[in-house]
């Protein structure tokens, strides 16, 4: 039990490391020869750049643009270009609640090699590396968190008094990358006196059983930045962005798989909670891009996991409240080489809170645990298709759901009745010996009727030309519920029974009963029926 949290960090990774696809090179702008290629790895940094954006830099570049105000220049400091350095969960929820866009990386450094993620070598490996921000100078910096001011920087469209002033902000812009040997980097070839734009774009993915036309990836956020000068955005339902802050230059873009609707994906910094997938460097008007299922592996999964995740979320709007959302800042792990999917909702502190022995081993160390863990552990092995994964990933998210309205100790029972606790000597032990469809227990038997029954109705949805059943362990549990679903009780009507008190498959029929009693043959038919 002592190295249960390494064991679980190492079997993560482990599962995580075989699939990695090598080093990809995505279509960059034309002419652009320095690209840099795009890896999953740790991003590879080359020497420190000057940085068009700072005081100093907008204060030559203003009188090269304007020689007669020389030495009048009206530019003073609009923003703090910063580090943070949070010990722990709660300080980095702190600066995100903040509303700070946090980076993982230095943003005035050359990218010799472009990936999701980078850790700073002076920081040690298990703890957060170094957070860069760009902050307003009349931000205040939260007590306890340590932080360094980097440097002072003037962004025009922070300063009210740009506005009518006559000035053309973007030539001075234009001109502070020209002067400090960054001029390489200005969007060529994009007319309109080539820019400032307003990046744009359209993020899809292909889902040949929903639509021979590419659907929108929903709700992702997309991010980009020339130096400091960053932008994020999120798409809408059909995958449309546009940022609300104007470039001149070429960006790296970003896509960050922590959905509008409240989840996040993660594994490749497993401290982080959401996933980062490099895009490279595109021009300032924006980009575009259309994933398949022959694209890169962990991006084409994580764009459908995204899109079940935001159709699941819309589902429970829609439904007024009926089905019940999953708790706030969910966490999923997608592991490509685990073959079965298991909701131990540990960051919510399932098993680090509930599992006694478990917790008087860790002691203090049970915060660090709950901040490297996941929720769910969500098994792709054999998908290879968009609808092989939406099906995976839907049965998740309605799990999620169903611990919402549950609790934690309701769900340490599940567990124990899918695994048994001798599982609990180590997560590799667990996450190979657990199967969709186990179900040990009565615990296990109604989460397993329930998710496969909602995720059946809500696929059926998304897909109306299908009549798939989603079933696991004992059969007959889904389809007592279509039974009824089909006779008038639907998807947000039954969600009402989900409660603490529902233990069993006996209780389940007791409790359609009696909240149904109009419905008692019909409940009696489909539980002779599909007998379990």
């Amino acid at each position: 039990m002592k190295n249960f949290t390494i064991a679980a960090l190492a079997a993560a990774v482990a599962l995580t490391a075989c699939s990695d696809n090598g080093m990809l090179l995505w279509p960059d702008r034309p002419g652009n020869e320095e690209a840099s290629p795009l890896s999953h790895d740790m991003i590879v940094l080359g020497e420190q750049l000057p940085d068009p954006y700072s005081v100093v830099n907008m204060t030559k570049a203003f009188d090269a643009v304007y020689p007669a105000a020389a030495g009048r220049s009206p530019i003073q400091t609009t923003d703090f270009y910063v580090r943070f350095l949070p010990k722990d969960d709660a300080q980095m929820q702190l600066l995100t609640d903040l509303g700070l866009q946090l980076i993982d990386h230095p943003l005035d450094y050359r990218i010799v090699r472009d990936g999701d993620w980078y850790h700073d070598p002076s920081v040690p490996e298990d703890t957060f590396t170094w957070q860069y921000a760009v902050v307003p100078v009349d931000f205040e910096f939260p007590l306890g968190v340590r932080f360094e001011r980097l440097e002072d920087c003037y962004l025009s469209e922070h300063d009210p008094a740009t506005k009518g002033d006559g000035i053309d902000w973007a030539e001075v812009e234009r001109e502070a990358f020209r002067l400090t040997g960054n001029g390489n980097l200005l969007s060529q070839g994009t007319r309109a006196e080539d820019g400032p734009f307003y990046p744009e774009g359209t993020i899809t993915i292909m889902d040949p059983d929903h639509s021979p036309d590419p659907v929108g990836v929903k709700g992702v956020r997309i991010c980009c930045n020339s130096f400091v000068k960053i932008a994020t955005a999120y798409t809408d339902e059909n995958g449309h962005y546009k940022m609300n802050r104007s470039y001149s230059s070429d960006l790296r873009y970003r896509l960050m798989f922590k959905n509008m609707k409240g989840f996040s994906q993660g594994i490749n910094n497993i401290l982080l909670a959401a996933s980062v997938s490099a895009l490279g460097t595109f021009p300032a008007t924006g980009c575009s891009m259309t994933v398949n299922d022959g694209s890169d592996y962990s991006q084409f999964t994580r764009c459908v996991v995204n899109n079940a995740g935001y159709d699941y979320y819309k589902a429970c709007e829609n439904s007024g409240g009926a089905l019940p959302p999953p708790p706030k800042d969910l966490r999923i792990w997608s592991l490509p080489l685990l073959s079965g999917s298991f909701n131990t909702m540990m960051h919510h502190g399932v098993l680090l809170e509930t599992f006694e022995p478990l917790n008087a081993v860790l002691g203090e160390l049970t915060v660090v645990a709950r901040l490297a863990q996941p929720d769910a552990y969500l098994g792709l092995e054999g998908c290879s298709t968009y609808n092989e994964a939406y099906v995976r990933a839907m049965l998740v998210f309605a799990q999620a759901g169903h611990y919402s309205r549950v609790g934690k100790n309701w769900w340490h029972e599940y567990i124990l009745s899918s695994v048994g606790s001798a599982a609990f000597e180590s997560l590799a032990q667990m996450l190979n010996g657990v199967a969709e469809g186990l179900n040990a227990g009565a615990h296990a038997e109604v989460v397993n009727t329930w998710s496969n029954y909602c995720r059946t109705v809500l696929y059926r949805r998304n897909y109306p030309d299908s009549q798939e059943v989603f079933e696991s362990g004992k059969t007959g549990g889904t389809q007592i519920l279509l039974y009824l679903d089909e006779r008038g009780l639907g998807l947000e009507t039954l969600a009402q029974l989900l409660s603490s008190d529902l233990t069993d498959m006996d209780i389940l029929k007791q409790k359609l009963l009696s909240f149904f009693p109009k419905y008692k043959t019909t409940i009696m038919e489909a539980f002779a029926r599909y007998e379990i």
